[in-house]
């Protein structure tokens, strides 16, 4: 294997797991938090505030993935 072809890889490998946790945590979180209103409803607007803090964490890491594949394709 030649230089371009490890650059290339290491770039599929960051990207395909910077994104799948992600979007495992986001799914997650948005099935708990629909879960914690339905039982109580009143908790509502603190539960979606709460959530949606999480999912733009969560969210912050596909973009710091993306930072980095882009990094190893094109510096590196």
């Amino acid at each position: 294997m030649d230089v371009n072809t490890m650059r290339l890889l290491a770039t599929a490998l960051v990207m395909g797991l910077g994104t799948l946790a992600p979007g495992l945590a986001i799914g997650w979180i948005g099935s708990k938090s629909v879960e914690a209103i339905g039982r109580n409803p009143e908790a509502a607007s603190k539960v979606q505030t709460m959530a949606i803090l999480a999912i733009a964490f969560a969210e912050a890491v596909a973009i710091y993935a993306l930072v980095i594949a882009l990094i190893i394709k094109f510096v590196v």
